[in-house]
């Protein structure tokens, strides 16, 4: 469940609660806006105030309001209260608005869920969801995800109410391979995920596998072993190119018994873009697709063919630019004041906010946003800048970097160029963007927006990596970055579930 009130003791999970109940004080407080309608300030709990709280999920029963009231605080309290109110007045205006953070309404999409026959998934290092977010929108059920950071667990459970709790694990996936049945029952038709690997040099001669620094790509592969899926989807920096033939031949060495059958995996790989799947972003990634020996046989197909076909379909694909990614979007002044980042504002942005367009405008957010209109814009908040950095921003024209002439006077690393020169980088509108990366949790300055003076917010980064308008990342600001940096393109995922799922009927 979205929300568990049984936890509130814990610091942590107090602070998760907090913002999930803002989260839906500021969507209602949006409705409100966009259809010009007043709140009305409520001083009482009705009997049905009561009951759509326990259904939400944030009390108990009603002995638990004065609690829930103290945790949250009082002004958040008063309107959330009052957004409860609204919310029951409005409740067929307001459609699914708010279902995402609804226990009871979540519960009954698992069931549904559960029951739809559709093809099912397996996401190790889910991260903030993006391949998840693409197969579900190619019609795949998600049936476990597993990822070590909580903010990025945080985000996943949010955005993919079909998914039961415990069946998304913050864990360590070596703390969790040898229990995996404990969690996964289900044949499953597809694992993906992307385990780090540090060990991968084209200097190093000792296998890969056996690197220390790559344990997690170890427990990936033990994880393959006893899931037994379908088809496996492997996703690294081309970094991991040289040793290539060595994830082969790991993927080649399984040979289980299960169910009285020996299964073991055809497999291949190729660097892929992102811009040939109409993702206005240019990232390299190596992809690896290994599939079950029976698959292989009953469907006659093998990985290179997977390949191929994607490249067929890719062939006919346009390609869109960063500038299609920046329109039909509020433009927004970066914060001159230091930390604001986590302050709403007209000027700087917000956390949620009214959509001034229709989220359908183009043909890139119509694809990115599957046809649909989006209401509400989340995550995009302009980023704090300093006054050196708001004038290199400012003098640098698309396409220039560290070492251009104009901010010599000014750059802090001009002593460093040899290494900094992609310190500062201002994007180039007509060109698919540079890698999004989540080292723009650190600074952005490699990504400076290129017509207003300040770097990409996060939703603009996020729709470079196809996201939909309407995929909320939770946490603090600069850790939106961090998820969205590390997400696989949405589209790019989508693109290779529906060329697998034909071979998974």
């Amino acid at each position: 469940m979205i929300f568990e009130p049984d936890k509130l003791n814990d610091r942590k999970y107090k602070a998760q609660f907090i913002e999930l109940v803002s989260v839906y004080v500021r969507l209602v407080e949006c409705f409100a806006e966009k259809h010009d309608v007043k709140i009305t300030h409520i001083t009482e709990y009705s009997p049905d105030m009561e009951k759509e709280m326990s259904e939400i999920g944030v009390i108990d029963d009603k002995t638990s309001i004065r609690y829930f009231e103290h945790v949250i605080g009082h002004d958040l309290a008063s309107r959330f209260r009052d957004s409860v109110a609204f919310s029951l007045e409005y409740k067929i205006e307001l459609g699914n608005l708010l279902d995402k953070l609804n226990n009871k309404k979540r519960l009954e999409l698992q069931k549904i869920e559960l029951v739809s026959g559709k093809p099912n998934l397996v996401d190790f290092f889910a991260g903030a969801g993006g391949i998840s977010c693409g197969f579900v929108k190619a019609g795949y059920r998600l049936a476990f995800a597993n990822d070590l950071e909580d903010v990025c667990v945080r985000t996943y459970k949010y955005n993919h109410p079909e998914l039961p709790s415990e069946k998304i694990i913050e864990a360590d996936i070596r703390k969790i391979v040898n229990y995996i049945e404990d969690y996964i029952s289900e044949p499953i038709d597809v694992v993906v995920g992307g385990p780090p690997c540090q060990g991968f040099s084209s200097a190093n001669k000792q296998r890969i596998i056996n690197d220390p620094r790559n344990e997690l790509y170890k427990y990936y592969i033990e994880a393959i072993k006893k899931i037994l899926p379908k088809f496996v989807i492997m996703e690294n920096v081309p970094g991991m190119l040289p040793v290539a033939d060595q994830v082969l031949e790991d993927y080649e060495e399984i040979s289980e018994v299960k169910n009285g059958k020996c299964h073991s995996y055809k497999v291949s790989y190729k660097l892929m873009n992102s811009s040939d799947f109409s993702v206005a972003q240019a990232r390299e990634r190596l992809f690896f697709i290994a599939i079950r020996n029976d698959v292989v046989e009953n469907h006659n197909i093998t990985p290179d063919e997977i390949f191929i076909e994607l490249s067929r379909v890719n062939a006919g694909k346009r390609m869109f630019v960063l500038k299609d990614a920046l329109d039909f979007i509020v433009p927004l002044k970066a914060p001159r004041i230091k930390n604001q980042n986590e302050v709403d504002s007209d000027i700087t942005g917000k956390k949620i906010t009214v959509n001034t367009y229709h989220g359908d405008d183009s043909a890139y957010l119509w694809l990115i946003n599957g046809g649909r209109k989006i209401p509400y814009v989340y995550n995009h908040k302009a980023r704090y800048v300093n006054n050196i950095n708001y004038d290199i921003y400012r003098l640098l024209e698309p396409g220039d970097d560290a070492s251009d002439e104009k901010i010599a006077h000014i750059m802090p690393y001009k002593h460093r160029l040899h290494c900094f020169k992609d310190k500062y980088f201002k994007l180039i509108p007509d060109k698919p963007s540079r890698t999004i990366t989540a080292h723009m949790r650190m600074d952005c300055h490699s990504h400076i927006h290129p017509f207003q003076i300040r770097a990409l917010t996060p939703r603009e980064a996020a729709r470079c990596q196809s996201f939909p308008d309407d995929y909320l990342f939770l946490g603090a600001y600069l850790k939106t970055y961090m998820q969205i940096g590390n997400a696989v393109p949405v589209l790019m995922a989508e693109e290779i579930a529906n060329v697998i799922k034909k071979y998974l009927i």
